[in-house]
């Protein structure tokens, strides 16, 4: 049975109320996809701070426990909100520009009605060359790319973790895949 988000937050107040092995049950159910979504972020250039940005991220989870509301968002949204922010924080330490590309308007009147390119990886070369491509993407399509394909998270969870409309999350996803498709050439016509 898969946990849902009570679950998740019964676990975070458990933690908060000194249950030791609460906090070790939420890591372990979303260290990968929390340091996969901090390191696809961060892209190549910034690799080697991913460590350090994946404990940061749990070690505010650890001490802000009681600020989260179940209301509000689920913890998985809670928690890639808090790590969005870490690797937002570095690149700023780091004054890395952020740019925003023009084609993101015209990307979200291209009907997406193939499989996703995650889908498309069937071995080690490819997925090396998609890992590679999704690196390369500009850093908004890219979070909202690892958040959606690797995070699970839905368009309006990723539109609240991101501060941005429904409608400029769906282009940006739609963009990013788009950007996959061409990078990854062939690989739709041979799944669909």
């Amino acid at each position: 049975m898969e946990p849902g988000p009570a679950d998740d937050a019964d676990l975070l107040r458990a933690h908060g109320g000194g249950d030791r092995h609460a906090f070790g049950r939420l890591y372990d159910r979303y260290d990968r996809q929390c340091f996969q979504f901090i390191r696809r972020t961060l892209g190549p250039a910034h690799a080697e701070a991913a460590e350090d940005l994946h404990q940061d991220t749990w070690m505010s989870v650890a001490a802000h426990a009681g600020s989260y509301d179940a209301r509000k968002s689920s913890f998985a949204t809670w928690l890639f909100a808090i790590a969005r922010n870490k690797v937002w924080d570095h690149f700023r330490k780091q004054k890395v520009a952020v740019l925003a590309t023009g084609e993101d308007d015209a990307a979200m009147r291209v009907a997406d009605t193939g499989p996703t390119p995650i889908e498309w990886v069937e071995t080690r070369e490819l997925a090396l060359t998609l890992i590679a491509a999704v690196e390369a993407l500009p850093l908004v399509q890219r979070e909202t790319f690892v958040m959606f394909a690797q995070g699970g998270l839905s368009l309006d969870e990723i539109a609240g973790v991101t501060n941005v409309g429904v409608e400029t999350t769906k282009s940006r996803l739609r963009y990013a895949r788009s950007a996959l498709r061409r990078i990854v050439p062939g690989q739709r016509s041979a799944n669909g």
